[in-house]
């Protein structure tokens, strides 16, 4: 009984049944190799490789970062949310970016200091990227394109744009520049199964 229904679903799709709109967007999705945080290697802030499978089996938090925005106090709470469940398997990817109002003017080596001694930060922070634009990283052509990501286009709307990315890599939420690193909406979602 399945081995015909198989046959009928096959024989209706190569005679033709639906619109040849249906047939194109069979053959596009097919076509589409959806990419995963883990097939990146990035530089980070001391100008070392880092390669993103370092992360499998763990949920991500990537965040574009600035240290003259309005926003640059979530550095605070980014890092309260890393000391309270990295035990747990989660982890806090920042990429400085100058994109939004010159507010990321500062060298790798400026921006380092900057998190350590203002904010204490110890998750790992890598070298500053453009998130959009002709030159955005392709880190952020993953996480903002449908085509390469599976989940959804966005953009990035401006400084500390979140990024939730699951132990296999792939995207699954994008949280808004201004919503608070410890809401419950990214909280729970760190903690669920």
């Amino acid at each position: 009984m399945y081995k015909s229904m198989c046959m009928i679903v096959l024989a209706m799709v190569f005679s033709g049944f639906g619109s040849e709109e249906d047939s194109e967007s069979i053959e596009f999705n097919s076509a589409i190799q959806l990419k995963r945080l883990y097939d990146f290697e990035v530089t980070d802030l001391e100008g070392k490789p880092f390669n993103m499978e370092s992360l499998k089996g763990k949920k991500v938090m990537v965040v574009n970062t600035a240290s003259k925005c309005g926003l640059t106090p979530q550095y605070e709470k980014l890092q309260e949310l890393y000391e309270t469940y990295s035990g747990r398997g989660f982890v806090i990817v920042g990429f400085p970016a100058n994109n939004f109002g010159n507010q990321e003017p500062g060298t790798n080596e400026e921006i380092a200091e900057f998190c350590e001694q203002n904010y204490g930060v110890s998750f790992p922070m890598m070298a500053k990227i453009s998130v959009k634009g002709d030159d955005m990283h392709p880190v952020y052509h993953f996480l903002t394109e449908k085509s390469q990501n599976g989940l959804q286009d966005s953009e990035v709307t401006w400084n500390f744009q979140k990024y939730l990315i699951n132990e296999s890599g792939q995207l699954e939420k994008v949280i808004s520049p201004k919503t608070d690193p410890m809401d419950d909406e990214i909280v729970n979602w760190i903690i669920s199964k």
